[in-house]
């Protein structure tokens, strides 16, 4: 380990900008060594402090008390040595240390008293108030079962004065929401956490704790909206964070108590290394005591068998990873409670791991890879309402015997209703509960179950819907015969069978449907059935035979097929519209679709409204759902939202009885798109795309509609000003997004950087400006490509990689050239070039380049001002560049007189430059007086120009022009002519007092007055 002071001191600072773990504890801990082997005292004293701190954001926050006592040696033996921020740094950390004693059941119940009482008496000779004394001794009376004592302390705590030593306001609010939670007062909670919550309090762990810990009080008052938010933001701000780790074994149990242990697995993966035995072993408890919850819930599920995380090297299932964890956490719990005298500790932890469920499912809008299904899974279906098809509104009762149910299956069917399903998987379980089953109900099952398995594409559908044929027949149901040779023709088509064998098939049906007695109620319907499949089936065909004898085709033969079908279509409409409206209604809505395929949206409009229309008449509500979906989107493509918003509306309200998931999805992803072009309605735009997702989750389309759904979610969020939630979820689709085409690529890439730019987070939001400007390489406009190497610039720039920024800016450069009209992102390029040039040192030569990229930039606006004169923004970026240049100029004037030791003055010119870095660089070269005059006046020139221009410009550029205004006055100050400073601020007064009443906005005449008394002193 290196010893000298120099290298102790680089070794800290590294120490302090390394990420929080075990790895910096180590380095810490050598460092502090190294100091004390050195015998530097001062210097053994700042490692004993960045030990301490080390330790405390990390799983190892117990072992701060060796370092501590280290410390408070060095102050009991000199306190003079001390300096006042190391005296105040040692007593704040006290308040660790007493929460670390009381964490550690290894530690005597007697010493930790001791070591409560200790603080207190320190703190009462320093003069600090008794208030985090007061908080730490409510923890621990607490822990120990003595609730008495807790409440005494608590009255307290809240009595005593706040001071210097006091916890922020954020951390207190934490511990007091908490404590009410344990007095059941959810509400009280909530409303003491609301400003930590709502981001007016924060610190380094708030509000990531609150966010955590107000979860299941969120849920047991029914605010699941709340709640999911502050799941999506929490979650996200504790990722990956070694001293977070109960909290983040408290969304692993919200996972596992609503339904999503899908994600509660996930996040459980992604801190698998931290799943094992820790330092701190309260953490441990925590922390595990959330995996516990989710682990139980797995096997309740039926997923005891599948594989969880490896523990301590070994792979383990879930049931092998909850014994081994549970016997960990219980033998923590009883180490506590042998040291505290009680079982509070262990009573706490047995409650937390048995808690059931809150929620069936709370769709949480992130994608997580959906679990095998296990043997307790169940799945719900929308009941078949009661009643009859004809006439509407006819009650039937409940069934309450097996022959009802059976007759209601059969209604079910013969309605088409979605509900039909669960009917006859009810149907099935009791029947095969009875002796002697009936053979025309076992005919229906087997009916049914043909048809899935049909509708599925399996190999033996045929050879089931065959035999379904030959047992109705045997039982003299010809009608249900008919619709099985139906079924069998449809079955050829879908597989692909020879042309001449489906048509073969189709006239098999046709015969048979004809063949029915003329009394028979069905007669019709499946006569029709079969035309109208026919005219499917037959155009499919005709297009197939087109392209195989002549290729491709020709516009003529398909615009032939198309009048074809349309007119088949129609005469069916036409013939039908009284006997069977469903299927009519499902004609018209075939007719649309053509329409919309032949470029006429109107007519689509018109048709797919009167298909909707006759399903809900004709008493099947949920027929309607698809064509009213379709037509909203056609209405919204036509600019007629308010129509499309009515039609997706009406559309949701008929699928409340609809069971199929990707409908379900579908129609509220059309909803939500409408309502978020709409502009005006993101919460309830964010609520249907939330929905959708989940529902196409629930149909095993979670990478296909539900990225959709995701992306538009995140949208709805991002415009809502929830950031956070928007890249979170984002983040979590992006990996199907990615696989829908190289445009949804680097859409979906860029909003994430934006996202995550937004959220200051500059090095992730760079690399996928990166990514999205790779893939739209290859694109014949390179003007994308420009757009995202500029971002990415930018963002490379915000995370303080100067070199990297620079490459990126001068690529996105380049790009903006090929595309031979783009003045303003060019020069704002150029513009930027030149102050990211000034950050590491503000030399003649960088100078010099940076006016250089400024004359550039104004060169390439004169030239666009050239053809288009009168253009505002083209004018107003020229001001800005002599703003700006001018700004470059001050710069290099006021580290001149940095130098100096010389000290700007308020309002100095150097405080309003852009795009500069917050630290000053290194020392430039001297100037002398008559080039800082030549400077300065070249300054005030440049401003004046800009001011004037802006003037021009009119009021949208009041605020540029009175900077320039103000900048060239403090500089004319600095010149020694106050007075000619004063004189233009006075020019835009008398200008302003001019204008008509009401016409200045508010703070344009006090600024200008206050600075010209600064100006005057």
């Amino acid at each position: 380990m290196t010893s000298t002071r120099e290298e102790i001191e680089q070794g800290l600072a590294e120490n302090r900008e390394s990420p929080n773990g075990s790895a910096r504890n180590a380095h810490a801990e050598a460092l502090a060594g190294a100091a004390e082997a050195s015998g530097d005292r001062a210097l053994f004293r700042e490692t004993l402090d960045n030990l301490i701190n080390a330790y405390l954001y990390s799983s190892e926050s117990s072992k701060i008390l060796v370092p501590f006592a280290r410390l408070l040696q060095e102050y009991d033996k000199d306190p003079a040595a001390f300096s006042e921020w190391e005296a105040h740094s040692l007593f704040w950390q006290f308040k660790w240390v007493a929460s670390a004693i009381s964490d550690s059941p290894g530690i005597p119940l007697e010493s930790a008293v001791g070591w409560l009482e200790e603080m207190e008496r320190r703190y009462r000779v320093a003069g600090y108030s008794e208030r985090p004394v007061r908080e730490a001794e409510l923890w621990l009376a607490h822990m120990t079962g003595d609730d008495e004592r807790a409440e005494r302390a608590f009255g307290r705590w809240l009595a005593a004065d706040r001071d210097d030593m006091s916890d922020c306001q954020a951390c207190e609010l934490n511990s007091q929401g908490q404590y009410a939670v344990l007095h059941g007062d959810d509400s009280e909670a909530l409303e003491l956490w609301k400003p930590v919550l709502t981001g007016d309090l924060t610190c380094a762990e708030e509000p990531h704790r609150v966010l955590a810990t107000s979860l299941l009080p969120l849920l047991r008052l029914g605010r699941t909206g709340e709640a999911r938010s502050h799941h999506l933001r929490g979650y996200r701000m504790a990722r990956g964070n070694e001293s977070l780790l109960p909290t983040i074994g408290k969304h692993i149990e919200f996972c596992a108590l609503t339904g999503n242990e899908s994600r509660g697995l996930e996040i459980l993966a992604e801190h698998a290394g931290h799943v094992g035995p820790l330092a701190n072993v309260d953490d441990q408890l925590a922390f595990h005591g959330g995996i516990l919850v989710l682990l139980r819930r797995l096997e309740e599920l039926g997923h005891g068998g599948s594989p969880a995380i490896p523990y301590e090297g070994t792979p383990r299932t879930v049931s092998e990873l909850y014994a081994v964890l549970y016997a960990g956490s219980l033998g923590i719990a009883r180490r506590f409670d042998d040291r505290n005298g009680t079982t509070r500790v262990s009573d706490r932890f047995q409650d937390r791991i048995g808690r059931e469920p809150l929620l069936g499912a709370l769709p949480l809008g992130v994608r997580s890879a959906a679990l095998p299904r296990g043997r307790a899974d169940v799945t719900t279906h929308v009941p078949v309402p009661d009643r009859q098809p004809d006439p509407p509104g006819a009650a039937v009762a409940s069934p309450s015997g097996f022959s009802e149910l059976v007759e209601r299956a059969r209604r079910a069917r013969d309605l088409g209703h979605p509900g039909v399903d669960a009917l006859w998987a009810e149907v099935a379980v009791r029947l095969d509960a009875r002796a002697e089953p009936d053979p025309l109900v076992s005919a229906d099952l087997a009916d049914h179950r043909a048809l899935a398995a049909a509708r599925r594409g399996d190999e033996e559908a045929p050879e089931l819907l065959a035999a379904v044929r030959d047992v109705y027949r045997a039982l003299g149901r010809a009608e249900r015969a008919a619709l099985a040779e139906l079924r069998l023709a449809g079955v050829a088509a879908r597989s692909g069978a020879a042309p001449a064998d489906i048509r073969a098939l189709f006239r098999v049906a046709a015969l048979a449907a004809e063949a029915l007695d003329p009394a028979e109620p069905s007669r019709t319907r499946r006569i029709a059935l079969v035309e109208l499949s026919v005219i499917r089936v037959e155009s499919y065909l005709r297009s197939l035979e087109a392209h195989h004898d002549h290729g491709n085709g020709d516009d003529h033969d398909r615009a032939h097929g198309h009048g074809e079908v349309v007119a088949e279509l129609t005469g069916f409409v036409d013939a039908y519209d009284d006997t069977v409206p469903d299927l009519a209604a499902e004609a018209e809505e075939m007719l649309g679709r053509l329409a919309l395929s032949q470029g006429d949206p109107d007519g689509a409009v018109v048709l797919l409204a009167s298909a909707a229309a006759r399903a809900v008449a004709a008493g099947r509500p949920w027929q309607a759902v698809d064509p009213l979906s379709l037509r909203a989107g056609v209405l919204m493509s036509l600019g007629r939202p308010d129509e499309a918003e009515a039609a997706a509306r009406t559309g949701l309200d008929h699928a409340a009885e609809v069971t199929d998931a990707e409908a379900q999805g579908a129609i509220r992803l059309t909803l939500a798109d409408v309502l978020l072009r709409r502009g005006d309605a993101v919460r309830e735009a964010a609520e249907h795309a939330l929905s959708g997702a989940h529902w196409f989750d629930q149909a095993g389309l979670g990478a296909d509609g539900g990225a959709q759904a995701r992306l538009m979610l995140a949208r709805a969020y991002a415009r809502d000003d929830r950031t956070a939630e928007a890249a979170e979820v984002l983040q979590s689709a992006l990996p199907d997004l990615l696989e829908h085409g190289e445009e949804q690529a680097v859409s979906g890439r860029e909003f994430l950087g934006d996202l995550l730019r937004e959220l200051g987070e500059s090095r992730p939001a760079a690399e996928q400006y990166l990514l999205a400007a790779e893939a739209a390489k290859g694109w014949e406009n390179p003007r994308p490509q420009a757009n995202l190497a500029h971002s990415a610039a930018e963002a490379l720039a915000g995370a303080g990689l100067a070199v990297e920024a620079t490459a990126a800016y001068e690529r996105a450069l380049e790009l903006y050239r090929l595309t031979g009209d783009a003045p303003v992102p060019e020069v704002r390029v150029l513009r930027s070039l030149a102050w990211l040039g000034l950050r590491e040192e503000i030399t003649d030569a960088a100078v010099a380049r940076a006016r250089t990229l400024m004359d550039d930039a104004a060169g390439v606006l004169d030239g666009a001002l050239a053809s288009d004169p009168e253009d505002p923004q083209l004018r107003s970026e020229l001001a800005q560049t002599w703003h700006q240049l001018a700004q470059v100029l001050d710069r290099r004037v006021s580290e001149d007189a940095a130098d100096d030791d010389t000290e700007d003055g308020t309002g100095t010119v150097a405080d309003t430059a852009v795009g500069e870095s917050a630290s000053r660089p290194g020392p430039t070269e001297k100037l002398g007086d008559a080039r800082i005059e030549a400077l300065r006046v070249e300054e005030i020139e440049l401003w004046d120009r800009a001011a004037a221009l802006y003037a021009e410009l009119g009021q949208d550029h009041l605020r540029d022009r009175f900077q320039c205004l103000n900048n060239a006055a403090w500089t004319e100050q600095e010149r020694g002519r106050p007075e000619a400073g004063a004189a233009m601020v006075s020019a835009l007064v008398d200008e302003v007092r001019a204008w008509p009443e009401g016409t200045a906005p508010d703070w344009l005449l006090p600024s200008a007055e206050h600075l010209l008394t600064q100006l005057a002193r």
